[in-house]
Order: C-alpha cells, then sequence, then structure tokens
C-alpha cells in the first residue's frame, strides 16, 4: 500500500517471487557439441581456402620450372644441328641462362615448397616441347634447321618472358621480384636476336 492507502496497480508483480536469469549460454553437452562441430567446420574451411591461395601461388612458379626444362631439352638438342654461328652463339646464351635461372629460382621454388622432380604430370605435359622438337627435326631434314630453330626458340622464349611476367605480378617479396627482373632483363636481348634473325629468314 502506498501512503494514500491504495494498492498499486503493479502489486501483485511486486510480490511474486522473481525467476532467475538465465544466461544467454550455458554450458550443457548440446552446447559443447555445437561448439566442437563448429570450430571443426572453421578450420576446414581456413584449411581449404589457404590450401587454394597456396596452389595457386606454386601454380606460376611450377609452369616456370616446367618451362624452363622444356627450353633447355630443346637448347641442348641444337647444339650439334645450329649451322649460323650467330644462332649458336645465341643457344650458347640460352643455355647459360637456363643453368642460371633455375639456380636463382631455388629460393622461390624452395619458400614454396615446389618438389622439382615431383611436378603436377598436367602442368609438365603442357610444357613439354615435343611438338616444337619435331618441328625442329623437319627443319632438319629439309635442310632449314637455323630457321626454324629462330622461328621455334623464338616463341618459346617469348612464353618464358610472359610466365616472367605473371610471376612478377604474384605476391612475392622485394628480393624475388629483383630476380625475376634480372631473369626478364638477361633474356630479353636474346629474343630480340632471335625475333630478328627469324624475320630476316622468312
Amino acid at each position: 500500500m502506498n501512503p494514500n492507502g491504495q494498492v498499486p496497480l503493479d502489486y501483485l508483480n511486486q510480490i511474486a517471487p522473481q525467476a532467475p536469469k538465465k544466461p544467454l549460454f550455458t554450458w550443457n553437452l548440446r552446447t559443447i557439441i555445437f561448439a566442437v562441430l563448429s570450430g571443426i567446420a572453421l578450420i576446414i574451411l581456413i584449411s581449404s581456402i589457404a590450401g587454394g591461395i597456396s596452389g595457386a601461388n606454386k601454380e606460376p612458379w611450377q609452369r616456370m620450372s616446367a618451362r624452363l626444362d622444356a627450353t633447355t631439352v630443346l637448347v641442348n638438342g641444337a647444339t650439334d644441328y645450329v649451322k649460323s654461328s650467330q644462332l649458336r652463339s645465341v643457344n650458347s646464351d640460352l643455355k647459360l641462362y637456363l643453368t642460371n635461372t633455375q639456380r636463382d629460382f631455388a629460393v622461390p621454388f624452395s619458400q614454396l615448397d615446389i618438389d622439382l622432380e615431383k611436378l603436377p604430370e598436367k602442368i609438365v605435359l603442357e610444357e613439354n616441347s615435343t611438338g616444337i622438337a619435331e618441328r625442329l627435326e623437319n627443319g632438319r631434314l629439309n635442310a632449314r634447321y637455323d630457321s626454324t630453330y629462330a622461328r621455334e626458340m623464338t616463341y618459346q622464349v617469348a612464353r618464358i618472358l610472359s610466365q616472367l611476367q605473371n610471376l612478377q605480378a604474384t605476391n612475392v617479396g622485394p628480393q624475388t621480384k629483383a630476380t625475376i627482373k634480372t631473369a626478364y632483363d638477361n633474356l630479353l636481348p636474346t629474343y630480340t636476336t632471335l625475333s630478328e634473325f627469324s624475320t630476316s629468314t622468312e
């Protein structure tokens, strides 16, 4: 009752026992199982995303290695057949370039955990030099090895330069970017020489 002798309107609410407030989360078995399953699902999702990113980062480097290997096969095979002194010099330069580039890229390959002996079969097949080797052999049989070599190697070197540009666009550190730029700059004059020779023999 208030001082005026009247019963307040919410009197019953005031004298009723207050129900204890329930916490937002109660750690019963059901909640614990839900939390564990949610955590596992989150870990799987993060691992899947990280694996996809890692694979995406590896693929351009794996392709670069396979392309360098395929070009090495071509360069080694051309040694006995190139007649032009200019092309023999280009072939020697390419051989040295390929050796140095594989050496310089050893650090990024290692950082990305790329096993150069176990590149994905799909990439190796896409980058193999069989088609070019066959065209070079046809050129040799038709006494046109030098012009065929210049044309085919212009194409192959252009592909390496293109792949170097792709690597430059990947998420790599400044030191690796500098290594890629050096590799690109070292190969560009060879591409120019091959392209000019190829044009002059058409």
